[in-house]
């Protein structure tokens, strides 16, 4: 069965978000920058689970925990409406983000989940 190439585009610009930035922290630790063990640890799995969404191993499971851990973070590490301006602006762009990458994981694990016709 062959794979839809914007599917697998998709997947791996979704993907990249949860390696570059799981990755990037996990580095600035090992750096010597203070991150508290709870953020080394979300990073951890926010690595993996890129990885493994990039890897296309179990999507449905794997875009949909990513997708409540999105949420989550959105939630905890955003909070827009608890800040003044001009800090309110920057948070909620943030949070919209991700908003729209819950969006699209959403989507993927439901697309992954469907067999895929020819055209």
């Amino acid at each position: 069965m062959r794979r839809d190439p914007g599917i697998v585009l998709a997947r791996l610009l979704l993907a990249s978000v949860f390696v570059v930035m799981g990755a990037y922290r996990l580095w600035a630790a090992s750096q010597g920058a203070a991150i508290p063990n709870s953020t080394l640890v979300f990073s951890a799995v926010e690595l993996i689970l890129g990885l493994l969404i990039a890897i296309g191993w179990k999507l449905r499971l794997t875009a949909s925990v990513a997708a409540l851990l999105m949420a989550v973070d959105a939630l905890l590490s955003h909070r827009f409406w608890a800040l003044p301006d001009p800090e309110r602006g920057a948070q909620l762009l943030h949070f919209m983000k991700n908003v729209n990458i819950v969006g699209g994981l959403l989507l993927l694990a439901v697309v992954s989940g469907q067999k895929q016709r020819r055209l």
